[in-house]
């Protein structure tokens, strides 16, 4: 999982990427291309 300080680019990057808000953290998890993970902050 990638630690970014913005998820923006990140979210653009493939149609299903989903931002979640965890707990206050903000997530970017995809279902189908497993790669793309990532957490702000």
């Amino acid at each position: 999982m990638k630690i970014r300080n913005s998820l923006k680019s990140l979210r653009a990057r493939h149609r299903d990427n989903q931002l979640v808000r965890r707990k206050g953290r903000i997530y970017i998890i995809n279902k189908t291309q497993k790669r793309y993970k990532a957490r702000q902050g």
